[in-house]
């Protein structure tokens, strides 16, 4: 299958500081695209780049089969909407989504059919008449993601567009885009640094640091099976929990010791041979159970230091061989500080990785 969006050995430099080098990606047509990263990874400027907004230094951009590389913007067959709302503030909602189409000499029958179509979409009926003044900061928004929708294009891109809005907003916003991907089936690229929103919207997430994806998968194979240190420790909240150690053979079997506890690497899927070494257990904290007795878990002892009350759940933070760890419960915690306790690892969950970062 033909990829919606090819970019094949970009590379981005300012002078001799080189942003991005010879990253190639493919995008599935109809596919939810999340770039993801702390900032300054580079993922708003691969997304710039995408839109044309950007120069590059070398590469191709390829866009529903069309080579695009030094084309405008106007003319790559993309809708963008930006963090910010960027609408003209003396237009009414009507103006605002028709300006482009006004501009590009569009029929003024196709003009209100898409400008209907988009209204239905995004629930902007009501507040077509009103200016950008008198409407609240997600009703913004919906009118920005709709001044792209209009273009009727295959592929759009968005840059942070939540980021500006409050928690609430934002989750609500959250849902309307993953409908309107659902009932649209465009191909959309998503660039955000709120791993909840990668999470949830994307059919892929591509983690990026410094300018390099670090792993293209899906959400749940990402937060699974982390392709490295970097990516186990960005993506989930509370962190994933670390713990340095070795890997021995005992009775022929790889087992991992740390401090006095053993866990049993049996049911572990190595990508390799395991080897004994140093290595870095990771698993996270929902995946450590309290007052464990099971023989399939290993077992960690701890003193608790702070309790997080969250409502639905909690956060218990304890202390055990000097460091801070991690786990969270469902409901009350049932515990206070300076309290002692035993936590299972659910050895079904555990991540290793080795000396250089990378999973074992």
């Amino acid at each position: 299958m033909q990829p919606a969006v090819a970019v094949k050995d970009l590379k981005i430099a300012y002078g001799d500081h080189t942003v991005i080098e010879r990253l190639s990606l493919d995008i599935a047509p109809r596919e939810f695209l999340v770039l993801l990263g702390p900032s300054g990874c580079g993922k708003s400027t691969l997304l710039n780049a995408i839109a044309g907004l950007q120069d590059i230094r070398d590469g191709e951009m390829w866009i529903s089969g069309k080579n695009v590389t030094w084309e405008e913007p106007k003319d790559r067959g993309i809708g963008m909407v930006f963090q910010s709302y960027a609408l003209y503030p003396r237009m009414t909602v009507r103006r605002n989504l028709s300006f482009g189409l006004r501009v590009a000499g569009l029929p003024k029958t196709e003009i209100e059919a898409r400008i209907a179509r988009t209204a239905s979409l995004l629930h902007l009926e009501s507040l077509l008449d009103r200016r950008p003044s008198e409407l609240s900061g997600g009703q913004r928004q919906r009118v920005a993601i709709g001044r792209a929708l209009v273009r009727e294009v295959d592929v759009f891109l968005f840059d942070e567009p939540l980021s500006n809005l409050d928690a609430k907003l934002r989750n609500e916003l959250r849902v309307e885009i993953k409908k309107l991907h659902q009932s649209l089936g465009n191909t959309m690229i998503y660039v955000t640094h709120d791993q909840v929103e990668a999470l949830t919207l994307a059919d892929r997430i591509a983690i990026m640091k410094d300018g390099v994806i670090q792993q293209l998968a899906s959400p749940s194979e990402i937060y699974n099976r982390p392709a490295n240190l970097f990516v186990a420790g960005f993506i989930g909240a509370p962190a994933m929990n670390f713990i340095q150690g070795r890997i021995e053979t005992k009775n022929s079997r790889p087992v991992f010791e740390s401090n006095g506890v053993e866990v049993s690497l049996s049911a572990y899927s190595f990508a390799g041979t395991a080897l004994p070494g140093s290595v870095t257990l990771g698993i996270r904290p929902e995946h450590l159970i309290v007052n464990a007795s099971s023989n399939a878990m290993a077992v960690i002892p701890g003193t608790v230091s702070v309790v997080e009350p969250m409502g639905a759940d909690a956060v218990v933070w304890f202390d055990w061989a000097g460091k801070a760890f991690s786990y969270r419960v469902m409901g009350d915690a049932g515990v206070e500080p300076g309290a002692t306790i035993e936590l299972g690892i659910d050895l079904a969950k555990i991540s290793l990785f080795g000396t250089d970062g990378r999973r074992l």
